[in-house]
């Protein structure tokens, strides 16, 4: 994926490649017409994430009303459970009537395994290809169709902290990683951790955005359009940068608000974390932003959004197909996405937003989102610019590099992923 500005997204995006999964023998689900009841996959079940995706459920009874509402929402992070056990259902074909995904290469199994149906019909009749980015929307195509909708954007580059921490510590938000490490080692007299990190998908979404600060956003685009050596010095000496850092962090396995709650505690300083952040520091913290919290890019990335949209999809052989439109055409509404991208911590994918319901954190968000100099790379572990196979490749290589520190070998070993699985 080359280098692209804000403005170049609105005008075209980059196409998508797919994988092949075996396909199950299972007997596949029948649809039920008749039925009033629709069940919605997703992995918003946690602080923040919760209340956005029952702001969109709101919307959707609204306007269908006596239509029975399955949340089926599985726990974690990222989507890491709810993925294992949305294949599951895939492979059995016992899909849900909708499920989420992230906008790019995180659907290209599926597509390729004929799992999903084709919903360019939604957007002619109800004319969205003009309402989203046309880039945002080839990430969700594959050969001129559209697999899904978009109901937001999120910027995973982002540094949390609180403002009166950071002064009581004589310091200022961290600029670059070597900064940042400087910071380190005089927070460890105060027995605070420079950053808290969590569970396993958490400390791979640190590192790519400190590959992202590191080597620049021509460099980081590289890793995964082969243009950048993984197994070059400044990608090396990035890892190691990596390393020290979280020699100074306070690792654990929990998601990410408990991880969160560390920085809010005092016992960490910083924490490197997507956008969704700010619905639950507003929300269930009810904290205010510039005072009670504050944010800014993540260390040598002001000025790019590492982005990543979640999204929704019609299974084929969904249950009840009528509601499963019905759900999609809410999530692609100006209204659904008012509602939810405030409650969720993102900016609405929709170009025609209504600007004033998006305050504080959100209006910063929603500016540099728009602004045309604003540089957009794309998330590795938010399904942006890897395949799943080349994605697992790189967390199990990540898996060891945990417990043998060898940036050589884990560069050596995601280089060799890379190029069995382009």
């Amino acid at each position: 994926m080359a280098e692209f500005t804000r403005r170049q997204l609105l005008a075209a995006g980059a196409g998508v490649s797919a994988l092949t999964l075996l396909p199950s023998c299972s007997k596949s689900a029948e649809e039920k017409p008749d039925e009033k009841k629709v069940e919605v996959f997703s992995w918003w079940s946690g602080p923040g994430e919760g209340e956005g995706l029952e702001a969109l459920i709101t919307e959707f009874k609204s306007k269908n009303p006596g239509v029975e509402f399955t949340n089926a929402a599985v726990a974690g992070g990222s989507g890491t459970q709810a993925r294992q056990v949305l294949a599951s259902r895939l492979l059995g074909k016992q899909p849900p009537d909708s499920y989420q995904l992230h906008a790019g290469l995180e659907a290209a199994d599926d597509i390729k395994a004929d799992r999903l149906e084709d919903i360019t019909y939604l957007y002619d009749a109800n004319g969205w290809k003009s309402k989203f980015p046309a880039g945002l929307v080839d990430k969700l195509s594959i050969g001129g169709k559209i697999y899904a909708v978009p109901v937001n954007i999120h910027r995973s580059n982002l540094m949390w902290f609180v403002p009166s921490k950071l002064q009581e510590w004589g310091i200022t938000p961290a600029k670059t990683y070597s900064e940042l490490l400087t910071q380190a080692a005089a927070l460890k007299a105060k027995n605070v951790s420079i950053l808290s990190v969590g569970a396993t998908w958490t400390q791979l979404h640190l590192l790519e955005n400190v590959l992202l600060g590191e080597l620049g956003t021509d460099k980081y685009n590289g890793l995964w359009d082969g243009k950048t050596d993984w197994k070059g010095a400044e990608v090396v000496a990035a890892l190691e940068t990596f390393k020290k850092i979280l020699s100074f962090s306070s690792v654990g396995t929990d998601d990410w608000q408990p991880t969160l709650d560390k920085v809010l505690a005092g016992s960490a300083a910083y924490h490197v974390m997507g956008d969704w952040a700010a619905g639950y520091l507003q929300g269930p913290k009810a904290l205010k932003y510039k005072t009670g919290y504050d944010v800014l890019a993540s260390p040598g990335s002001t000025g790019v959004y590492n982005f990543l949209a979640d999204s929704f999809t019609l299974p084929k052989g969904a249950p009840h197909k009528t509601y499963a439109e019905a759900w999609l055409k809410v999530c692609a509404s100006a209204e659904g996405q008012d509602m939810f991208n405030p409650k969720k911590g993102s900016v609405p994918a929709r170009l025609d937003s209504d600007k004033t319901k998006y305050k504080d954190y959100l209006e910063w968000a929603l500016k540099e989102w728009q602004n045309p100099s604003t540089k957009v790379v794309g998330s590795v572990v938010h399904g942006v610019v890897a395949n799943n196979a080349f994605k697992a490749e790189v967390e199990k290589a990540y898996g060891v590099f945990v417990q043998d520190k060898d940036s050589a070998k884990f560069a050596g070993a995601v280089a060799t992923a890379y190029g069995a699985n382009k």
